[in-house]
């Protein structure tokens, strides 16, 4: 599994439709396509929300990116991250 980023910005109609529901229907979304939603935040700044999502493929993060903006409205910039951790011995490696 991979972690995603999921930074996203509320339209205007999608502001309309925020709910308890709507963000259970996110949550089941992503485990449809295999992953699991591992947090959930609302920022203030440049993006509204941050999901962080474990996903099986990058390819599922593009689903996901999709399927969740034609569910909520809401717009995503989704990025792969890994720990620092990982990333101090891959570059360690290189």
């Amino acid at each position: 599994m991979t972690t995603f980023f999921m930074f996203g910005n509320y339209s205007p109609e999608s502001i309309k439709d925020m709910s308890i529901e709507r963000t259970q229907q996110i949550v089941q979304e992503i485990q449809n396509l295999g992953g699991e939603m591992t947090a959930m935040h609302a920022l203030l700044g440049e993006y509204d929300l941050l999901f962080c999502v474990q996903l099986p493929e990058v390819s599922d993060a593009m689903k996901a990116s999709v399927a969740l903006t034609r569910l909520s409205g809401i717009s995503f910039t989704t990025c792969p991250g890994v720990s620092v951790e990982t990333f101090d011995r891959m570059v360690t490696a290189a």
